[in-house]
């Protein structure tokens, strides 16, 4: 085994300089226009749906808007948000935030973390206007019911909010607590 790995790293070596070499000399010729890039060849084709009409989402290829992908709108919707709950998050539990700086990019959009519970309840009505004012959107982080789901808009008119979990962000940001709003300059409840 060890000798088998040991034949493979001169290969993987000479592989990641080739690509390092690659790269450089792509930094170094000029911009070509589309008339001027190399055909795509097609090295296989296992059938299935062309990914040609996905392009124009990301402005590849070339592709014109109306051969760009459009969902039907008649289909049936695969999944509803009632399917996603309960949305449970083990690491955040109501309760009080400090204000803490951060320094995240300006443009970020200000976001929040809320549960279906009595003290976010109070803070989306006592916050509601200031959450409005920055386009915050809201992550339901704790919520068992479609019902407490409404429970929660109803509690916060004009804004969005999405259930999800929040343990993932909750490490990220050193978070215990929430109600919390998250701005590029900080943590605040």
């Amino acid at each position: 085994m060890r000798e088998r790995r040991c034949r493979a790293l001169p290969a993987l070596v000479s592989g990641l300089f080739a690509l390092l070499a690659a790269g450089a000399q792509a930094e170094t010729m000029p911009e070509m226009s589309l008339a001027e890039r190399p055909a795509l060849e097609v090295l296989a084709d296992h059938g299935g749906e062309a990914a040609r009409p996905y392009f124009v989402a990301i402005g590849m290829a070339d592709v014109p808007e109306e051969e760009g992908y459009a969902p039907d709108p008649r289909a049936p919707v695969p999944f509803s948000e009632a399917d996603m709950l309960p949305v449970t998050s083990e690491r955040l539990s109501p309760g009080e935030v400090r204000f803490r700086p951060l320094e995240l990019p300006s443009r970020m959009t200000p976001f929040f973390l809320v549960g279906d519970d009595a003290l976010s309840l109070r803070w989306l009505e006592a916050r509601g206007e200031t959450l409005r004012e920055l386009n915050a959107v809201g992550l339901i982080v704790e919520v068992a019911t479609p019902e407490g789901l409404e429970r929660l808009r109803e509690a916060a008119p004009g804004l969005e909010l999405r259930p999800t979990p929040g343990d993932d962000l909750a490490g990220r940001l050193g978070l215990a607590h929430y109600p919390v709003l998250v701005t590029a300059q900080g943590l605040e409840q």
